[in-house]
C-alpha cells in the first residue's frame, strides 16, 4: 500500500520535528528549514535552466548538502545525538570556496555593482542568492536567540550565497550575456 502524503496532523498549526517534538508551524526552526527547502527547490529550477555539466554536478552536490542542513534544522537538538542525522563538514565549505575560485579565474574583474538580469538563468541565480541570504539571516536569528544551530550551517550558507553570486556572473559569462552595471542616479 502506498504511503499517504497527507497525515492531517498539521491541521491545527502544529508539526513534529525529527525526534517527535511538536512545535507550532510558525516556530523559527520550521521557518529555517522551510527556507532551506525553498532554496533547494530554486536550485533545482536553475539546474534545469543551464547546460554546463560541471555546474550542474556542483548544484546537485549543493542540493545534497542542503538536505543535510534541512535535516539538522528539522531535528530536535535534545534528541539529535540519538538519531543518525548526516553532518555538514568543513570540507563542504572548502568545496564551495574552490568552486568560487575556479569560476572567478575566468571572470572579468567587477568594476561596479551588478543588477540581476540579462538571462533567466542569471536572474534565477540571483534569486537563489537572495533566498540563501534569508536562510542565513534566519539561522543567525536562531543563534542569537540561543536556539541550537550548528555554526557550520551558518558558515555554509554564507559561503553558498557567495558561490551563487559568482555563479550568476559565471552563467552570464558562459552565455555571453553582458552584465548590467548599476549606474546610480546623481
Amino acid at each position: 500500500m502506498a504511503l499517504k502524503i497527507y497525515t492531517k496532523t498539521g491541521d491545527k498549526g502544529k508539526t513534529s520535528l525529527i525526534g517527535g517534538t511538536k512545535v507550532p508551524k510558525s516556530h523559527i526552526r520550521i521557518e529555517s528549514y522551510g527556507t532551506v527547502d525553498e532554496l533547494n527547490s530554486f536550485i533545482g529550477l536553475l539546474n534545469d535552466q543551464i547546460s554546463d555539466s560541471p555546474s550542474k554536478i556542483v548544484l546537485k552536490e549543493i542540493q545534497d548538502r542542503l538536505f543535510t542542513i534541512g535535516s539538522s534544522l528539522a531535528c530536535d537538538p535534545d534528541k539529535e545525538p540519538l538519531l543518525k542525522i548526516p553532518d555538514l563538514k568543513e570540507e563542504d565549505i572548502t568545496f564551495l570556496e574552490n568552486e568560487i575560485d575556479k569560476m572567478n579565474s575566468v571572470l572579468p574583474d567587477m568594476k561596479s555593482f551588478i543588477l540581476p538580469g540579462g538571462h533567466v538563468a542569471v536572474s534565477t541565480a540571483h534569486i537563489l542568492r537572495c533566498v540563501c541570504r534569508r536562510a542565513e539571516r534566519i539561522c543567525v536569528n536562531m543563534q542569537e536567540n540561543e536556539i541550537f544551530i550548528d555554526p557550520l550551517v551558518i558558515k555554509y550558507l554564507n559561503r553558498l550565497s557567495d558561490y551563487l553570486f559568482v555563479l550568476a556572473r559565471y552563467i552570464a559569462h558562459q552565455l555571453e550575456v553582458e552584465e548590467i552595471p548599476w549606474k546610480p542616479r546623481i
